[in-house]
C-alpha cells in the first residue's frame, strides 16, 4: 500500500513540473513575441504609421460610435431574414440557321440544343417564421426555377402570387420554421433626410451591406402605373432588387426595386417600393394569388395650357380625359375623350393621381360620383368600378 501511495505521489509531481514548464514556454514565446513586434515596429520603415491616429482619442465618446454600433446592431438583426434568391428558366434559342434544315445542310451545322437556360439572381426577405418570403415580380416572373439560400441551405420556392402592376411577389418555402422575420415600419412616415440602409445580393455578393439616406418620397414618374417611390442615395445595384430599405430603427420602410442608370451601375439614385403599399398587396396575394384592383378605364392628363386653349377652357383645374378602354366602366357610363374631371364624390381633382387614388380605395362594384366639364357644361356621372384585367 506504501509503494502505490508513494508511486501516485511521484506521478503527481511530475504532472506538476510538465504543467509548470508548458506554462513557462508559453510565456517565454508571447514575450519573444512581444519583444519582436517592437522590435520590428522601431526598426520598420513603416514604424511611423504604427502610430495612433490623433483622431481615435477624440471619437471615444462621441455619437458617431454609437451610430456605428446601431449599423451594426442592424446588420446582426437582418443577416438571417435577407435571402439569397436564384432563378432559372429554358428559352428557346431562335436563330434561322438552326431552325432551317436546308441551310443547317449548306453550312455544315452540327446538330445543338435549341434552348439554353436562363439565370437570374436577386434578394428577398422573410416575413414569416414559417417560411413566407417578400421580393420583386421582376426577380420571379415567367421563371421555371425559383431557389431561396437562407444560412448557406437552398430551399425550392414556390410562387404564391406576384402583381406586376406594383411590382411585388410572395414566396413560400415548405419544412421550415422558426425563420427570423423582419419588423415593418410605417413609410408614410419616411421624410427626406432620414438614414437609409439596403441589404441585398449586388452582383451576387451575399448580405452586402450599404447606407445612405432618403433623397425623395412620393416620387411617382419612375415607372408606367404612376406607382409612388422612396428615393435612396445608399448605393443599390443588379441583385439588390426585393431586399429591403431599413431605417435607423432597424425597420423596413421599402422594397428596393430598381435605380437610375446608364451604364447598369450605381450612380446614386435608387428607387424602392413604400412598405405600406407593399403590405396590401402581400395581403391579397397570400388570400387569392393576385391583387384584385378596381378600375373604371380611362387614360387621363393634367390640363396644360395647350389642352386649355384646345378646349377652350378658362383655367386649368381638373384633368383631362385623353383615352377610354373599349367595354369599360368609362365607357358604359358614357365618357367621352376631351371630358374634364373637376372632381369625384366630392373632392377637388387636380393631378392624375389624386383621381387613381379615389379609384384604388373604392371597393370593387361601388361607384364614384364624377363632376366633368363638356363643352359648354358641367355634368354628373356615376362609374361603377369593375376589377382591373390581369393583362
Amino acid at each position: 500500500m506504501d509503494s502505490m501511495n508513494s508511486n501516485s505521489y511521484v506521478s503527481i509531481q511530475i504532472k506538476k513540473s510538465s504543467l509548470k514548464i508548458l506554462l513557462y514556454f508559453l510565456v517565454s514565446i508571447v514575450s519573444l513575441s512581444i519583444l519582436f513586434y517592437c522590435a520590428f515596429k522601431d526598426n520598420s520603415f513603416l514604424k511611423e504609421v504604427y502610430a495612433e491616429s490623433p483622431i481615435k482619442e477624440k471619437n471615444k465618446n462621441r455619437t458617431v460610435y454609437e451610430l456605428q454600433d446601431t449599423f451594426r446592431e442592424i446588420y446582426e438583426l437582418y443577416k438571417d431574414s435577407v435571402v439569397f434568391i436564384s432563378t432559372e428558366k429554358t428559352v428557346r434559342i431562335e436563330n434561322p440557321f438552326y431552325n432551317d434544315p436546308f441551310l443547317r445542310r449548306f453550312f455544315d451545322i452540327p446538330n445543338l440544343p435549341d434552348t439554353q437556360k436562363q439565370r437570374g439572381l436577386g434578394t428577398g426577405f422573410i416575413i414569416s417564421s414559417d417560411g413566407y418570403i417578400c421580393t420583386n415580380h421582376h426577380v420571379v416572373a415567367g421563371m421555371d426555377v425559383v431557389k431561396v439560400k437562407i444560412n448557406g441551405k437552398e430551399y425550392n420556392a414556390k410562387i404564391v402570387g406576384s402583381d406586376k402592376f406594383v411590382d411585388i411577389a410572395l414566396l413560400k418555402i415548405d419544412g421550415v420554421r422558426d425563420l427570423k422575420p423582419v419588423y415593418f415600419g410605417d413609410s408614410d412616415k419616411v421624410r427626406i433626410g432620414d438614414w437609409a440602409i439596403a441589404i441585398g445580393n449586388p452582383f451576387g455578393l451575399d448580405r452586402t451591406f450599404t447606407v445612405g439616406v432618403i433623397s425623395a418620397v412620393a416620387r411617382k414618374d419612375v415607372d408606367q402605373m404612376g406607382n409612388s417611390h422612396l428615393q435612396t442615395d445608399a448605393s443599390i445595384n443588379p441583385g439588390n432588387s426585393g431586399g429591403p430599405l431599413i431605417n435607423i430603427d432597424g425597420e423596413v420602410i421599402g422594397v428596393n426595386r430598381m435605380i437610375y442608370s446608364q451604364t447598369g451601375g450605381n450612380l446614386g439614385i435608387g428607387f424602392a417600393i413604400p412598405i405600406n403599399t407593399a403590405k396590401y398587396v402581400l395581403e391579397e396575394l397570400k388570400k387569392h394569388g393576385r391583387v384584385k384592383r378596381g378600375y373604371i378605364g380611362i387614360h387621363i392628363a393634367p390640363i396644360t395650357q395647350e389642352i386649355a386653349q384646345e378646349l377652350k377652357i378658362q383655367d386649368k383645374k381638373g384633368i383631362v380625359i385623353i383615352g377610354i378602354m373599349e367595354g369599360s366602366p368609362a365607357a358604359k357610363a358614357g365618357l367621352r375623350i376631351g371630358d374634364v374631371i373637376l372632381e369625384a364624390n366630392g373632392k377637388e381633382i387636380n393631378e392624375p393621381d389624386e383621381l387613381i387614388r379615389i379609384v384604388n380605395e373604392t371597393p370593387i362594384g361601388k361607384g364614384i360620383k364624377l363632376k366633368i366639364h363638356r363643352g359648354k357644361s358641367t355634368l354628373e356621372v356615376l362609374v361603377i368600378i369593375a376589377e382591373r384585367p390581369q393583362d
